[in-house]
């Protein structure tokens, strides 16, 4: 009967580390998450340099114009306007920095939330667990 008992625990119980892994999981699937932000906000940054260095070529307005779809919703902002394009670029990216300040600020507390949803469920799966593994 003890031998029963034995390898009912030791069943339940990795069960109950396997319900724990998937809270792991979880955090380190975040971590592809946690990076968007930073790496959406430098690719539009190299685009920012690229389009300083295009209007310095011999011909810069079918290179900027190539430029346009990279450059997205910001586009006629940086494109045209007042002032030069380096200015204007240079707007473009503290609007930027100030964007990916914001958009970390609210992945981070998304992801806090969500690990700490995943990580109650599990710690009231694995009571749940022990409770009927105590029953019997």
């Amino acid at each position: 009967m003890s031998t029963q008992t034995s390898a009912d625990t030791a069943t339940w119980t990795g069960f109950l580390i396997m319900a724990f892994a998937v809270v792991g999981l979880v955090g380190a699937f975040s971590t592809y998450a946690a990076q968007l932000p930073f790496d959406r906000a430098y690719a539009r940054s190299q685009t920012l340099d690229r389009v300083v260095d295009a209007a310095h070529a011999a011909n810069p307005a079918p290179a900027l114009e190539a430029l346009r779809p990279l450059l997205g919703d910001s586009a006629d902002r940086v494109l045209s306007g007042p002032g030069t394009i380096e200015s204007r670029a240079a707007a473009e990216r503290s609007r930027m920095l100030a964007d990916l300040h914001a958009e970390s600020a609210d992945y981070g507390l998304r992801l806090r939330v969500v690990i700490a949803a995943f990580t109650a469920a599990a710690a009231l799966f694995g009571a749940m667990v022990l409770s009927i593994v105590r029953r019997k």
